[in-house]
């Protein structure tokens, strides 16, 4: 039975004390909730991660944003892995949308960073996604394919079993174009098929696959209620507590 994980991505947001505050709130909200059956993870800037994990109880997991493709030496300015996962964060974003259009990330640098995180007992949320040009060319279902492909299909069947997928309609983000749940489960079916076709069937049943355009509380409910959506990577509305815990109860 395959996970069912809401996770927050504060992206460039909340200093420090401002983060600590909304990492209290979320926390009190799940455990209040009685929330069962659902992973809640908090995305953070790199700063925060030390903080918010003290903060944090049982019920609520802490994502880093953003990793480097070296274990160590001199890269100034970068977080290695193995000081994100020193801090007690478990799980990494990778390949967001941002990174790899505003930074350059390659599948080659992806496929470094993913092989740092597992060494390093960090699960990966691998993010893909195609933007508008290419899904009105018709090309969304090969572009997502081959970023599956050509970042993660160098795993095992064993260690593919420990990332978590995320798929972006980069296409519906910031474009005024709207994502309905329908094309939300299209492209999660062909994303599971695609993964039956290299891992087989029973590694592509257990794997998670987050939605991540533009899912709020009033529309959590019928995007999570498709079979092949498991959840949600959340932008804007896990800056607000109330609103990430109606999407995390909308299972």
């Amino acid at each position: 039975m395959r996970k069912k994980i809401v996770a927050g991505n504060w992206k460039m947001n909340n200093n420090l004390q401002e983060g600590i505050v909304l990492a209290g709130q979320i926390n009190d909200l799940v455990e209040k909730a009685g929330i069962n059956g659902v992973d809640v993870v908090i995305g953070t800037p790199f700063i925060h991660l030390t903080e918010v994990n003290k903060i944090v109880g049982d019920k609520v997991g802490v994502a880093a944003q953003n990793c480097a493709d070296e274990k160590s030496g001199a890269y100034t300015g970068e977080i290695s892995t193995s000081m994100v996962a020193s801090t007690g964060t478990q799980c990494v974003i990778l390949g967001h949308s941002e990174r790899r259009s505003y930074y350059g990330e390659t599948s080659e640098i992806l496929v470094k960073k993913t092989n740092l995180c597992l060494e390093n007992k960090l699960t990966p949320i691998f993010c893909i996604g195609e933007v508008l040009e290419e899904r009105e060319s018709g090309k969304h279902f090969d572009i997502v394919k081959s970023q599956i492909a050509d970042g993660l299909f160098h795993l095992s069947a064993e260690d593919f079993g420990k990332v978590i997928l995320a798929y972006e309609p980069v296409w519906a983000i910031g474009t005024g174009v709207t994502a309905s749940a329908d094309q939300a489960q299209e492209m999660h079916a062909f994303i599971r098929k695609t993964l039956v076709e290299k891992y087989g069937k029973d590694v592509a049943d257990n794997c998670s696959i987050l939605y991540g355009g533009s899912c709020k509380p009033s529309n959590a409910k019928e995007l999570f209620s498709n079979e092949d959506v498991d959840g949600g990577l959340i932008g804007g509305a896990s800056l607000v507590a109330e609103d990430f815990m109606g999407i995390v109860t909308a299972f």
